[in-house]
């Protein structure tokens, strides 16, 4: 590698593993990402052209940047946009002394009680993720800082980011399985022989001042992230890439904008619940409100290439035991024409020689297994890639059936 990311490697690993919260932030975010994204930049060479069309919340651009190549991720979640881009931004000294001065501005706000200016976010039934002096600390929290920096800027960004991990750590949702479930949010009902007030603000003060010190890391390579939708690619123009490396949502009907809605309504990405259905309708994997009475009206498009054991998992899922069979199997169905016209088109931006990778992982409905890695690896090799490589990585959880792959193919 010509550049080493070494003398960084501290503030780098603080900046992946503390993004966003401690809670549904590290499911998307895991640990274990970073290493596999190290894994495979540690075995090239030279300054490289990466890609990431599904970047999420920009682990492959942060990455590649650190180690000194160009990267472009691709997001179709403006709130992700965002994120991927404070966090692969160069941060001067002039920006992190404006951030300090502008957190103890807002500190001082806090501590003056001056007159809150923002309502709570439109969530569905708000009152379930905040305790009322929760929502009340937040909503001062939020107006302080858009009283102290009312444009958009680098600093901004700052402590917008601290109000995220604070935000959610305060709330009542737990992520410990794929649905979000919700903690008492009541819990000053229990008999306590003391109570201590929380100091909220000092949380956000050293939320705020950590995430202002890792941005001093700045990586000595670039990163952009471009909003649009990964089947397209647009706005690329005549650009090549010499490798992709990326994880696309995995076939389980999880819905990432459904976890991302306190974050994106308190930033004012959403502005109610239609909106989100929308956007998760355009997304490929989850289906969640609007988007599921859609899928109910979707047919295949002909033509589409399809491996034909894939009809015939098709059809176990229709006719199983579960009174939704014949949903998500068009919901899978619809999974992996998506990927199909996503894979036509990177085809076209990869260089000769060029080399992708694929983190996926299995799925399993109805007891029927959807061998996910092996249908990645038979449409590559159509679309025209060789040398296709599937490699185990990990099992995820304890049904025996489910693991991660790594499927990678070169130009």
């Amino acid at each position: 590698m010509s550049i080493s990311p070494t003398k960084q490697r501290a503030d780098y690993t603080f900046k992946f593993n503390r993004d966003i919260g401690r809670h549904g932030w590290l499911r998307l975010t895991p640990a274990y990402s970073v290493k596999l994204v190290e894994e495979i930049l540690q075995n090239v060479s030279g300054q490289l052209a990466v890609l990431d069309p599904f970047s999420g919340t920009g682990t492959t651009p942060l990455c590649s940047a650190y180690h000194g190549h160009s990267c472009i991720g691709y997001e179709l979640n403006p709130f992700l946009v965002w994120l991927g881009r404070a966090k692969v931004r160069k941060y001067p000294s002039t920006v992190i002394e404006d951030a300090k001065e502008s957190l103890a501005e807002v500190l001082g706000q806090l501590s003056s009680n001056a007159p809150c200016e923002v309502d709570p976010p439109p969530i569905h039934n708000v009152a379930r993720w905040w305790s009322e002096g929760q929502l009340d600390f937040l909503r001062r929290l939020m107006s302080s800082i858009q009283k102290v920096c009312p444009r958009a800027s680098a600093k901004k960004d700052l402590l917008l980011v601290a109000f995220c991990r604070v935000m959610i750590h305060l709330s009542n949702a737990a992520f410990n399985h794929q649905s979000m479930s919700f903690k008492d949010a009541h819990p000053s009902k229990q008999l306590r022989l003391f109570t201590l007030e929380p100091d909220h603000s000092g949380m956000f003060a050293t939320e705020a001042s950590e995430i202002i010190h890792s941005a001093k890391s700045n990586p000595c390579g670039d990163a952009d992230i471009l909003m649009g939708d990964s089947r397209k690619l647009g706005g690329l123009d005549d650009r090549k890439f010499d490798l992709l490396i990326t994880s696309p949502p995995y076939p389980n009907r999880m819905s990432y904008i459904r976890e991302l809605r306190p974050y994106m309504y308190w930033l004012h990405y959403l502005k109610n619940a239609r909106e989100a259905g929308e956007l998760d309708w355009e997304a490929i994997g989850g289906t969640w409100g609007i988007a599921t009475s859609r899928l109910n009206e979707w047919k295949p498009t002909p033509g589409v290439f399809s491996p034909s054991y894939l009809h015939r998992i098709i059809a176990e899922i229709a006719t199983g035991d579960g009174k939704n069979g014949e949903l998500l199997s068009r919901y899978v169905a619809k999974y992996f024409e998506d990927m199909w016209l996503h894979l036509c088109r990177v085809y076209n931006v990869i260089r000769e020689e060029g080399r992708v990778h694929y983190i996926v992982g299995n799925s399993v409905f109805y007891d029927t297994i959807v061998p996910v890695e092996k249908i990645y690896g038979d449409m590559l090799q159509e679309v025209g890639f060789r040398d296709i490589r599937i490699r185990p990585i990990r099992k995820r959880n304890s049904k025996k059936a489910l693991f991660e792959f790594d499927v990678s193919a070169r130009k």
